[in-house]
């Protein structure tokens, strides 16, 4: 799971916006400003007979600050 959900960033972040276009989810029109530090990314790749899935997920970031359940208020 991506921790940016908890994180009080997330409405502003732009390694958060990418990681949603790239799980093809809807993305707003809203300006990103945050460059956050320090990030790793895991991509798992998940394949089946003829199917091949991507799963982003951010794992760690250094401008992490918690706030959970910050990413359902707007």
């Amino acid at each position: 799971m991506c921790i940016c959900i908890n994180c009080v960033h997330v409405h502003t972040c732009i390694t958060y916006a990418l990681i949603k276009k790239q799980h093809v989810k809807f993305v707003d029109n809203k300006i990103k400003n945050f460059m956050p530090n320090d990030t790793i990314i895991e991509i798992n790749i998940k394949s089946s007979k003829d199917r091949i899935n991507f799963d982003w997920d951010l794992k760690e970031c250094s401008s992490f600050t918690e706030k959970p359940g910050y990413w359902l208020t707007l």
